[in-house]
């Protein structure tokens, strides 16, 4: 008999895998009416997860509050890692929750059928050498980097400050080309440290994501006044967003926030015009005005 939590559990993991899932999905895979899959996605926002609603999909952020304090409360080893996906092996392999755990154990820890363990330590080896350098505030190299966008295995003569997705990736200021980049950390051979201060820190750019999930190295303020029906549709569809309202009498709401891009908080503004003022940027205007002329633009190609 399964635990009376096994399908918060199974919802849980089945959210914070890579796919997207409809509640009729979510229903058919959990065996539960669609009902009860939206009173289990309340209780999950009520209890401080992040859940995000993309259209009429539904996942769960793994920078909720409680994933972070997981996170950083529990940090498997190798033989750790191993040994819970061996015992994971000898349960039935039929059971939804054993076989997403110990897909996220394999892909994490890299533990595949031939893998001894070698992978995981040869990076976080890199991450540790890595971390010393920032501390140094030094140059490295990060030798023999594979890159399959450039298709090249080349030596990466960098200045690395930022760690990223769990240490599985480093931002770096790369020498050679004056910017700013993301590296695997997987696709790194080995990082030597070389005898080498930073030279240009003032060009570091850490990586930011807004709340429509846009990632880039600058962030633009902007400020907004909504009415209700915008007011909720942006709490339902980005729950993370609560803390950018303040009210502002007459049942409207001021909200402000930083984005890197326009496309993610314009694409919602268009879609309620009525019911937002944009109070600033004057950028985000312009963007707005231009976005409107080539609607008509289209609508003119139509008639």
């Amino acid at each position: 008999m399964k635990a009376n939590y096994s399908r918060d559990l199974e919802l849980l993991l089945l959210l914070t895998e890579s796919a997207r899932y409809t509640p009729d999905l979510l229903a058919k895979k959990l065996g539960i009416t669609k009902r009860s899959v939206y009173n289990y996605l309340k209780q999950l926002r009520d209890s401080g997860f992040l859940v995000y609603n993309s259209g009429n999909n539904y996942y769960i952020d793994r920078w909720s509050p409680y994933f972070r304090q997981l996170f950083e409360n529990l940090s498997f080893s190798t033989d750790e890692a191993r040994f819970l996906n061996q015992l994971l092996s000898d349960v039935d392999n039929e059971d939804l929750m054993v076989r997403s755990i110990r897909s996220k154990l394999e892909r994490h820890y890299y533990l595949g059928e031939e893998d001894d363990g070698s992978h995981l330590h040869h990076i976080n080896s890199n991450l540790q050498t890595l971390r010393a350098a920032i501390a140094a505030k030094k140059v490295v190299v990060l030798k023999n980097y594979s890159s399959p966008h450039s298709r090249t295995v080349a030596d990466r003569y960098v200045e690395p400050f930022q760690i990223l997705n769990n240490g599985l990736d480093i931002r770096c200021h790369e020498i050679k080309s004056h910017k700013n980049k993301t590296y695997r950390l997987a696709r790194i051979e080995s990082v030597q440290i070389l005898d080498a201060e930073w030279t240009a820190e003032k060009k570091h750019r850490e990586v930011y994501t807004d709340i429509f999930l846009f990632s880039g190295e600058e962030q633009i303020p902007v400020s907004l006044r909504m009415g209700q029906l915008a007011h909720n549709l942006m709490l339902e569809e980005h729950p993370h967003s609560a803390p950018c309202f303040t009210p502002d009498g007459d049942g409207h709401w001021l909200f402000t926030t930083n984005v890197v891009s326009f496309l993610g908080i314009g694409r919602f503004v268009m879609g309620l015009f009525e019911d937002i003022d944009i109070l600033a940027p004057d950028a985000f205007k312009d963007y707005i005005r231009e976005t409107i002329r080539k609607i008509n633009g289209k609508e003119e190609q139509l008639l």
